[in-house]
């Protein structure tokens, strides 16, 4: 799948204009943010913000920027999963969360060294996953979706627990972010 078909299903599924009380982040148009948009450029209403600057902004900032394009060569459903992770999370936690999973799979470090949990996607994460890939078949990368959908998971949970006003989005975040 193309970073445009999953930009394009991202924004139909984060929907147009919204403003939610309960959101932190406030109000958002296609899932920007209006800090977002601004940290990008873009100075209008986000009431107005076009989908194609939106789009923009997912391919460079979530896409691009993180690395996920280099993870997409090599496993596109983990890139497409760490995509919308990213968005929903942001790109650090996305990153994290594969950090994390690779080295709880790493068989104590028989098939590869333990990464350090930095959030970036550098020359270690790919050996990491490439070893991992090598090690595993086909079915790795699935087994590291569902990781990545398992922490997820716990920290939607995790944030309904800590902020009651996070209840009004729990079921919506499981039911559409996890596979």
């Amino acid at each position: 799948m193309s970073i445009h078909t999953l930009i394009d299903d991202l924004i139909d599924r984060e929907g147009d204009y919204v403003d939610h009380p309960a959101d932190r982040g406030g109000a958002t148009r296609w899932g920007i943010t209006t800090a977002v948009a601004r940290a990008n450029g873009y100075h209008g209403a986000i009431r107005t913000l076009p989908r194609a600057v939106a789009a923009a902004i997912y391919e460079s900032v979530y896409w691009r920027q993180p690395g996920l394009d280099r993870i997409a060569t090599r496993a596109p459903a983990l890139a497409a999963e760490l995509f919308d992770t990213g968005v929903n999370m942001g790109t650090a936690t996305a990153i994290l969360f594969l950090q994390r999973a690779l080295n709880a799979l790493n068989r104590g470090q028989s098939d590869y060294p333990d990464l350090a949990l930095d959030a970036a996607i550098g020359a270690r994460t790919l050996a990491a996953l490439d070893a991992f890939l090598a090690r595993r078949g086909g079915a790795g990368e699935g087994v590291l979706v569902k990781a990545v959908d398992a922490l997820q998971g716990e920290r939607y949970l995790s944030l309904a627990e800590r902020r009651p006003a996070n209840e009004a989005f729990l079921y919506g975040w499981l039911a559409g972010r996890i596979a």
